[in-house]
Parts: structure tokens; C-alpha cells; sequence
């Protein structure tokens, strides 16, 4: 999509921070975090949303990606949670399916959301 600022993250059309990339996936910081760790993982073509007939091979590198980032953090020993939202009602403000990495804290486990 011409439009979607996730594909143009994605294409390198806007520069952003980068913390991983491989050949169908990107992972970026979140512009605005909710925990002091805050990673989007998006695949580098676009899908509305995680019921948007996803390939396998990209949930696979959406989860290796996971796998990386959380290991970069240290998160794969204190803990993480990861969230995709889907559709307006559920907090989907872009809709490019993307899974949030939350961590670098004690997450209340009443918010999905990983408030402050």
C-alpha cells in the first residue's frame, strides 16, 4: 500500500530505528513506548491484520524475529509480552498487522496493554 507508514518504514522510505531485518520481516522501536522495551515487528508486505491470510513463512519470521529481539534485550530471561491488536476496536492504529514486543518492566498482568 502506497499510503501504509509501516510499509514505507519497512522500504526504507522513512527512516526509523532499526533493530532487526531479514528478508520478509523488519523490527523497529516504538515512537511512543509503553515500556521501557517497546519493539514493533512488521512484515515487509503488507497485510491489514493477522486473520489477513498470513503465509506461514512470514509468522515464522515474525517469530524468529521475536526470538532475536527479545534475546538483544535481555527479555528472554525477565519476561515480554507480545500483543497484535486487530481491527479499530481492539487499538489497531495502523493497520499493517504487526505483533508489539513489551518488556523492560514488571507488566501488570490485568493490562494487555503494558500501561505506565
Amino acid at each position: 500500500m502506497s499510503d501504509c507508514i509501516f510499509c514505507k518504514i519497512a522500504n526504507g522510505e522513512i527512516p526509523t530505528d532499526m533493530v532487526y531485518e531479514d528478508d520478509l520481516v523488519v523490527a523497529f522501536k516504538d515512537v511512543n513506548p509503553l515500556t521501557p522495551v517497546h519493539v514493533l515487528v512488521v512484515p515487509k508486505k503488507h497485510y491489514a491484520n493477522i486473520v489477513d491470510n498470513v503465509p506461514a513463512e512470514v509468522l515464522a519470521a515474525m517469530a524468529h524475529a521475536i526470538d532475536v529481539v527479545t534475546k538483544q534485550y535481555g527479555l528472554d530471561k525477565t519476561g515480554f509480552r507480545c500483543i497484535t491488536n486487530t481491527g479499530d476496536d481492539a487499538g489497531q492504529s495502523v493497520h499493517h498487522f504487526h505483533i508489539h514486543i513489551l518488556g523492560g518492566r514488571k507488566l501488570d498482568p490485568e493490562a494487555g496493554e503494558g500501561k505506565k
